[in-house]
């Protein structure tokens, strides 16, 4: 398994205490990577890391509370990191929020700016201040969890999809950008995860009969389910993979109308 080997690297994970972020910053821990959990509160990181370290016997993770709307919080996340770590080689992007669920016409100017400030620029802010390592060293990955909402319309969650569509386009531009140094950038596309996160389009059993039927594979996806893409994305499996944006959402995307 040399290919998804990640002995010796360093990943940041945003968003990494619940859900898609603790089950990729739990999957790079067990390839062998060190991971730096990072989310709102700084308790429900150390719970995390504690965590990981007790499974494997050795400091394989820390817990560094940052807030993604807070620019000084994350490049004190960054700069603690290197400090502690010694280096950055792996970014994953993935906590966002969504305040507003409902039509476009009804959200707020406060909501749909704290929507793009979360879940586009924070993402710019961060491989700003990740990148700079990696270019030095000619070599890092950096992947953004989008959302297959970037690909399809919505009538209640539509902003929160133009956010993630930006996403698509803003690793497009990195991967230009920072390819000639050796750095890949991706994004994952995942569909309906059994979080916290999608609690409302999941938790309603019409809802979820509804999506398990527009799903080919016939079921909502798991967090582990997203992971082993990321995995793959940040190894040497994925060494000749930049600017892309990989769907893993069970064939929903290509089984008719959401």
């Amino acid at each position: 398994m040399e290919l998804f080997d990640l002995t010796g690297k360093v990943a940041i994970v945003t968003g990494s205490s619940r859900g898609i972020g603790r089950a990729i910053a739990e999957s790079y821990a067990a390839a062998g990577a060190r991971v730096v959990i990072s989310s709102r509160k700084q308790a429900a990181c150390e719970d995390v890391a504690n965590a990981i370290n007790e499974k494997y016997g050795e400091e394989r993770a820390i817990a560094i509370a940052a807030s993604i709307s807070d620019k000084a919080a994350l490049q004190s996340m960054v700069d603690e990191t290197r400090k502690r770590f010694g280096k950055i080689d792996i970014l994953v992007c993935n906590a966002a929020s969504n305040p507003y669920y409902g039509p476009m016409a009804g959200i707020t100017d406060e909501q749909f700016r704290k929507i793009f400030d979360n879940n586009v620029l924070a993402n710019h802010w961060l491989i700003s201040m990740a990148s700079p390592e990696m270019i030095e060293r000619r070599d890092g990955a950096i992947i953004i969890v989008s959302s297959i909402g970037a690909l399809v319309g919505s009538t209640v969650i539509g902003a929160y999809n133009v956010s993630k569509a930006a996403d698509l386009q803003l690793v497009r531009n990195l991967a230009l950008e920072f390819g000639p140094h050796n750095i890949r950038v991706n994004a994952i596309a995942p569909g309906v995860v059994r979080t916290d996160f999608a609690r409302t389009l999941w938790e309603d059993p019409k809802a979820e009969a509804e999506l398990k039927r527009v799903t080919p594979l016939g079921r909502i996806g798991e967090p582990a389910e997203i992971a082993g893409t990321a995995v793959f994305l940040a190894s040497r499996a994925g060494a000749y993979i930049t600017g892309q944006a990989i769907v893993v959402d069970g064939g929903a995307t290509v089984g008719g109308p959401l």
